[in-house]
């Protein structure tokens, strides 16, 4: 038989640097190369997950596309409308793994010999989305896939994950999806409360985000960046199309960098964390460029992968962030940072950092007028050294626990 393996799966794709933050860090946790599932090899070969001398810390195979496969999407269209074989699509999807795609567990002689020979290779499945949950336009494909490595006698993981509550409700098809995974890991303690009320507790764990082990790396400053005094700020289309008040966030981003260029002696820095030509931060971020680039206090820093864009965030003084990762970047450089937030992770996270939310995460929905934002970072600024000096003692233990879920997956793994 050969050797059992670990599959990652639900991976976006590294243009994504908080999804490639994630597997980054899982790999480096884990003793023996996984297999990870990528909707974008390209991408994961541009940036960190294989190194420019092609070292590479897992092993890629891609998704199926039913974009670049018209005939097949048309045939598995029909399959599941005779046979009602939601699944199919999904075996589809992860053809690297599933060896007969179009046939389901306990079928014919066919696909029970498919079923066999995936279980003899891979005997963990790990879903890496993180937040995934926190998207009404994921939860399907989620559950499904759960069930179709579940029906192939492959054990699964929920990794690092944040999860509204108000999608656990007892009974429904969330909380019945959640029960079917062998290990959940909770990555904030929001997430795990409202897990508790439907999931045992001892399926159940709480590990901070894999990604606050993340490595660095720091590459030479671009001119006008000022080590220690230079503003972070990072903007999403993501977090736009949250907002309560349509222009909200831009205004208030641009009201900050006026107000830090007028009041402070600190540079700005631009940084994205996320560059799909569908959900490029780089598009506002060259907007808030393109204000203010006459000042000689702003600049911008171009794409680069998770190692290296951290490197640059933990070199600024302060740091206000929409993408999660960005924010975990900074909070792990032990760089006080502000959260521009929409969902349960953001709260979550910074909750279990600093005992409560409040001042350290700003909801974008909450943003009325241009100038909150101005109050938020005077409150940061304010608070700037304590805050620093709390996340200097808590960060040791917090990267110690982190490292823990390498572990809990390779003993799920070796059962």
């Amino acid at each position: 038989m050969p050797e059992k393996r670990i599959v990652l799966y639900m991976h976006a794709g590294s243009g994504n640097h908080g999804c490639e933050a994630i597997v980054n860090s899982v790999c480096h946790m884990l003793k023996e190369k996984p297999l990870v599932i990528t909707n974008s090899e390209k991408e994961d070969r541009k940036y960190s997950l294989v190194s420019q001398d092609g070292e590479a810390l897992c092993e890629l195979a891609e998704e199926r596309h039913f974009s670049e496969h018209k005939l097949a999407h048309v045939m598995y269209y029909g399959w599941r409308k005779v046979t009602g074989d939601e699944e199919s699509f999904l075996r589809y999807r992860y053809g690297a793994v599933f060896d007969r795609p179009l046939l389901k567990y306990g079928g014919n002689g066919e696909g029970k010999k498919g079923c066999e020979q995936t279980a003899g290779r891979y005997a963990l499945a790990v879903s890496i989305g993180g937040d995934n949950y926190c998207y009404d336009i994921m939860v399907k494909d989620l559950m499904l896939a759960n069930r179709a490595f579940h029906d192939r006698g492959v054990k699964t993981v929920l990794l690092g994950c944040s999860v509204e509550p108000d999608l656990l409700t007892a009974g429904g098809a969330v909380a019945e999806d959640m029960n079917l995974y062998d290990l959940i890991i909770a990555r904030e303690s929001i997430t795990y409360g409202a897990l508790k009320n439907v999931v045992p507790e001892g399926k159940l764990r709480l590990f901070p985000d894999p990604a606050f082990a993340l490595g660095k790396k720091e590459l030479p400053l671009p001119a006008g960046f000022a080590e220690g005094n230079t503003v972070g700020l990072n903007i999403s289309p993501m977090v736009q199309g949250n907002e309560g008040k349509k222009g909200i966030t831009m205004s208030n981003y641009k009201a900050l960098a006026e107000h830090i260029i007028g009041t402070t002696d600190m540079q700005i820095a631009l940084i994205p964390h996320v560059v799909w030509d569908r959900n490029d931060d780089r598009k506002p971020l060259r907007e808030l460029y393109e204000a203010f680039r006459d000042s000689g206090r702003v600049v911008l820093i171009e794409d680069g992968s998770c190692e290296e864009l951290k490197g640059y965030i933990a070199r600024c003084r302060m740091f206000i962030g929409a993408r999660t990762h960005a924010t975990i970047a900074a909070y792990s450089s032990l760089v006080p940072t502000l959260a521009v937030g929409y969902s349960v992770k953001a709260k979550g996270i910074a909750k279990d950092l600093f005992g409560s939310y409040e001042n350290y995460v700003i909801p974008v929905q909450q943003l009325q007028e241009k100038e909150d934002l101005i109050g938020a970072f005077e409150w940061l600024k304010d608070y700037e050294e304590e805050i620093r000096q709390d996340l200097r003692r808590v960060m040791p233990e917090y990267r110690k626990k982190a490292l823990l879920i390498g572990r809990e997956v390779e003993k799920l793994w070796e059962e």
